[in-house]
């Protein structure tokens, strides 16, 4: 297990905060405490490359480990070279309801921005 702390990890966003908050919350069980976030980048999407997130409670060895706005993130050393600088942030606005990902790596998106590309 690595942990590592630096300009240049995974940030979260306040509204993204709130909303891993809530689902935290409305999980409803003891487990619940012990879950963090799990972000990756997986082949695929019309971009070529897509976000994977998901909440998590097991850490692998190799995983890479951050901790911002006091939300556990945790991701592969392959997806952190693609996420490096990125923020995990979430509207509900009207144009759109959900965790997106600000990626300063991403030289395009598709349309949906669930993929993108390097």
């Amino acid at each position: 297990m690595n942990s590592t702390f630096s300009a240049d990890s995974i940030k979260i966003s306040d509204a993204a905060k709130a909303r891993i908050e809530q689902i935290l919350t409305e999980k409803n069980d003891a487990a619940a405490a012990t879950h963090f976030v799990r972000v990756s980048v997986v082949s695929g999407g019309c971009s070529g490359l897509s976000y994977k997130l998901d909440f998590d409670s097991e850490e692998k060895p190799k995983d890479q480990i951050f901790e911002d706005n006091g939300v556990k993130i945790v991701t592969d050393m392959k997806s952190l070279l693609y996420l490096l600088g990125t923020t995990l942030d979430f509207s509900d606005g009207l144009s759109g309801k959900g965790f997106f990902f600000n990626n300063p790596n991403a030289a395009r998106t598709c349309a949906c921005g669930e993929s993108f590309a390097v």
